[in-house]
């Protein structure tokens, strides 16, 4: 569904409005990437840091596989020799 809009004047620059009920479906907050493809401009929302974590760590506690690889993590006879702690 294309959506007709005018280019509207912010300062020195130029903008369009993004009606909410497409913000809302984008998942669009503060702020978007912008890039240019084809000749076409590309909105895309930006991507946060760690984004879906929380999701994946719930997946792998209900899966059992959130425990540690390297079992005991207790320091180790070398840890008491060798390591300066």
């Amino acid at each position: 569904m294309a959506i007709k809009t005018k280019l509207i004047k912010i300062g020195n620059s130029q903008g369009i409005r993004i009606p909410k009920s497409i913000l809302k479906q984008l998942n669009f907050t503060s702020e978007v990437e912008i890039d240019i493809q084809d000749n076409q401009l590309v909105l895309r929302p930006l991507a946060t840091a760690r984004h879906g974590w929380d999701t994946a760590f719930s997946a792998m506690a209900q899966a059992g596989d959130d425990l540690l690889l390297d079992g005991d993590t207790a320091p180790s006879q070398w840890d008491d020799a060798e390591w300066v702690w």
